[in-house]
């Protein structure tokens, strides 16, 4: 288990919602924080509740990503939390924006994990925490490109957590559902179906405290009942699709409008 007191931390994505709840938990446990994200105002910001070192970086840019880890110096723990929203039709979307999705949401965090990997394997302890979503587990509609990030990202850290065991390096993923008052889901304003509830971005920070401190492989925050939807997708993804095509349209519909004007 990686003790937080004492830790350096860098949290990516540091000044979205989950973000900025991500780091308050951290910060009251004792962690040392270096936050990063694209606004440098926010960033501020949240370093003078937080006590955190900041670090600006675009990292849909390599070149950024590189940056960052030079500047950011000796990390204990990494939370890979920058995404950006990927909702629509897959025909609706340009190579280049797909290229910068894939980048932002995947390919960056493989490459950040690479990168300090060799660090946290010589000091044998360190931990990886990959925030992926429930629509890594189950896909709806008009989330295709958004879904092949977070279902990816669940795979790089189930393979990644294998070839780490008896390191003493831990590696954990977390799936938030819907989640309100901050974040890509509640930044569209959409309603959801009755009986479908969400969850706070404080219940995402605390579970990635939890996943830290117990080295748990993944942990659901979401009610009871999305938990067992995404399970019953797993196991019937036909089924699943065929209850997203009727229930989910409208949804994902107005989750896809709200979101199209924030493409990169």
């Amino acid at each position: 288990m990686t003790q937080l007191r004492g830790s350096t931390v860098l949290l990516t994505g540091a000044t979205g919602g989950l973000g900025r709840a991500t780091a308050t938990a951290l910060a009251d446990e004792g962690s040392r924080l270096v936050l990063t994200g694209r606004n440098e105002s926010l960033l501020e910001s949240l370093a003078s509740t937080t006590g955190g070192r900041t670090i600006a970086a675009d990292l849909s840019k390599r070149s950024e990503l590189e940056r960052l880890l030079e500047e950011a110096g000796p990390i204990d723990v990494v939370v890979l939390n920058a995404a950006v929203p990927a909702s629509g039709e897959l025909r609706t979307w340009d190579q280049d924006q797909i290229d910068t999705v894939l980048e932002i949401n995947l390919a960056g965090p493989i490459a950040m994990t690479r990168a300090l990997l060799p660090g946290f394997l010589e000091r044998r302890s360190g931990h990886f925490v990959f925030i992926s979503s429930l629509a890594g587990k189950v896909a709806s509609p008009g989330g295709s490109l958004y879904s092949a990030t977070k279902f990816a990202l669940r795979g790089f850290a189930a393979g990644l957590r294998a070839d780490l065991h008896g390191t003493g390096v831990g590696c954990s993923a977390v799936f938030p559902g819907f989640v309100r008052d901050a974040g890509m889901f509640a930044d569209t304003g959409a309603s959801l179906p009755p009986g479908v509830g969400t969850v706070s971005p404080e219940q995402v920070a605390a579970a990635v405290v939890r996943a830290i401190r117990s080295n748990r492989a993944e942990i659901d925050v979401a009610p009871l009942s999305l938990k067992v939807g995404a399970t019953l997708g797993s196991l019937a993804p036909g089924l699943a699709a065929q209850v997203q095509a009727r229930f989910g349209r409208s949804v994902s519909r107005r989750i896809s409008d709200a979101q199209g004007g924030k493409r990169p």
